[in-house]
């Protein structure tokens, strides 16, 4: 959420802002609630001091025996007004609040102008993918030959976009959980969390889920959401704490099932893993102060990218432009893997940045001196990384002529060292 007052004294900053991003939205609606919500507290603010005053008058009137019934029967009339003024700056405030949920951030000004994906800038790469010398079969294909990823089982138990992981495909995603995880926490700095896979309406209006995402996701009959990502759980840690300079910045990863109703139309991404209802992620999540805040999200996707870095695994990171970013997001970075199988360069990581937008709708701030003031903190997190959208690369970056794969020499103490996955 950004400062109403930010939008009150800089509208055409967020006319940009929206321009910018491709969207539409009701600046000046949201401009002439404000007013009327402003004016209303004047106007109440006037006929209670008029009330007060008036109130005053009677007494004294009584005291010296006089009468006192009209000043009776203007009170009676102000406490009219002011029952209709409290509706009216209600009515209001219910609106504008409703309306600033819609605001989307503001974009960094380095962020490359553009529309959709096709105005992202690589700003670096990994190794290059290699020629395997033979055809290399998408994920979906090779993971059912080798039994290991069952589309079939998972669709009677749950439907479509859905998997069971077999043998040593469980194994494998179940090795790369951990070795990022260890990798976040012993080297990167990470405190790990295990948080609840369930949250309530308010914690995803905090991450700027909802409302605008509400048909993404899944809602149980308790009223509870199943979270999209991680990122819903970590970002609410703080929920309307303050917190102290010297606790800051505080870094934090977790594993979890993400659960999203994402549509997706025919083509390869309605295949294998890489659009599925339920997939699993490690998160990486920092709370920052304002002034560390761009140093901590390069650091975030530098963590993010040792990941594939040391996988082996051919990759580029991209910034995005203004009409790819998030919403919420004021910057992002996405680290891309190239899918031999797919022919095709896919995320594996979006790493974003939110300055106090997160915060605001969390209410989550810290204090920058002893008694000072709080100011709302920054917030910022990344994938680190998608197991299953990366458990899908290994088994086309790492696909041999004679069918099986090679496990990545990283990740085979994970898996008791097994260093080929055969039939």
């Amino acid at each position: 959420m950004l400062d109403l007052k930010l939008i009150r004294t800089q509208p055409e900053l967020i006319r940009d802002a929206v321009r910018k991003r491709g969207m539409e939205l009701d600046l000046d609606r949201i401009l002439e609630l404000d007013e009327q919500h402003r004016n209303g507290l004047y106007q109440m603010e006037q006929r209670r001091a008029t009330l007060n005053a008036t109130s005053k008058e009677i007494s004294e009137l009584k005291k010296a025996g006089q009468e006192a019934q009209d000043k009776v029967e203007a009170m009676r009339a102000l406490r009219e007004e002011i029952r209709e003024l409290e509706e009216t700056i209600r009515r209001a405030w219910a609106e504008l609040e409703a309306l600033l949920l819609e605001v989307p951030n503001i974009p960094r000004p380095d962020v490359p102008l553009g529309a959709l994906d096709e105005g992202n800038v690589v700003v670096r790469k990994g190794p290059e993918p290699q020629k395997a010398g033979f055809k290399v079969l998408p994920h979906w294909e090779i993971g059912a030959k080798l039994g290991i990823l069952n589309f079939e089982s998972a669709v009677r138990i749950a439907g479509e976009r859905f998997v069971s992981n077999m043998g040593a495909g469980a194994a494998l995603e179940r090795a790369l959980i951990n070795f990022m995880l260890d990798l976040h926490t012993q080297e990167h700095g990470y405190l790990e969390v295990s948080p609840p896979y369930l949250a309530r309406a308010q914690a995803l209006v905090g991450t700027a889920n909802l409302p605008k995402f509400e048909d993404v996701l899944f809602k149980t009959t308790t009223g509870h959401y199943l979270i999209p990502t991680a990122e819903v759980p970590l970002t609410n840690l703080h929920m309307g704490e303050i917190l102290e300079a010297d606790e800051l910045p505080k870094h934090y990863t977790a594993y979890t099932a993400c659960f999203r109703h994402e549509q997706v139309g025919a083509g390869q991404e309605a295949r294998g893993l890489i659009r599925q209802y339920q997939f699993h992620k490690v998160e990486l999540m920092k709370f920052t102060t304002p002034e560390t805040a761009d140093e901590e999200l390069e650091a975030l996707v530098r963590d993010a990218e040792d990941i594939v870095r040391r996988l082996g695994l051919p990759y580029r990171v991209s910034m995005l432009c203004t009409g790819d970013i998030t919403f919420a997001s004021c910057k992002t970075y996405d680290i891309e893997v190239y899918f031999p199988g797919m022919d095709r360069w896919l995320e594996v990581s979006s790493c974003s940045m939110y300055d106090t937008f997160q915060a605001r709708r969390c209410n989550t701030r810290y204090r920058p001196a002893p008694k000072a003031k709080p100011e709302f903190v920054h917030t910022m997190n990344g994938s680190g990384l998608a197991t299953g959208r990366t458990l899908a690369s290994i088994l086309e970056n790492f696909q041999q002529a004679d069918g099986t794969i090679t496990v990545p020499e990283i990740i085979r103490p994970y898996m008791r060292g097994m260093s080929v996955i055969g039939v």
